[in-house]
């Protein structure tokens, strides 16, 4: 895909407000997202298309998923703000920022979600204790993914 082609699709993107574009030309894949107020944006040139593997038809997992979504439901959830890498510390092997139990006061730290190689902190938006921490350290996390439970 030439540069021209890639500079009409982000100020496509720009202009018209929308959150992300995914333009796929044969092997060539494009995407172009937007992230919070500042609209920094992403092109991301992908070549790989990777094969997505089919699920088992098992029965029993699902409603054990059921059974925990009424448990997001309980209390107020804080989540993320943009897609990215989930750090319950600031460096491997530190403390982590918040522990289950402990009581936060609203604009505290409470964890680091890494995007494109920028370490953005990730504050509490009111006071309150952590019920459950619902993301693994390390793992990848969506735009407004629940990562932590408060009571």
């Amino acid at each position: 895909m030439d540069l021209r082609k890639l500079k009409t699709l982000i100020d496509l993107v720009q202009q018209s407000g929308i959150a992300e574009l995914e333009i796929t030309e044969g092997e060539e894949k494009v995407r172009i997202s937007r992230f919070g107020a500042a609209g920094a944006q992403t092109v991301a040139p992908q070549n790989v298309v990777l094969p997505v593997a089919a699920m088992p038809a098992a029965e029993p997992p699902e409603p054990a998923a059921e059974a925990e979504t009424p448990a997001v439901a309980e209390g107020h959830a804080v989540k993320s703000p943009m897609v990215g890498t989930f750090y319950r510390s600031s460096a491997p092997g530190s403390k982590p920022f918040v522990e289950v139990g402990q009581v936060v006061k609203a604009g505290e730290t409470v964890c680091i979600i890494e995007a494109m190689k920028l370490l953005n902190e990730i504050e509490s938006d009111r006071d309150g204790v952590i019920k459950a921490i619902l993301v693994e350290n390390g793992q990848p996390v969506e735009y407004g993914q629940p990562l932590f439970l408060m009571e």
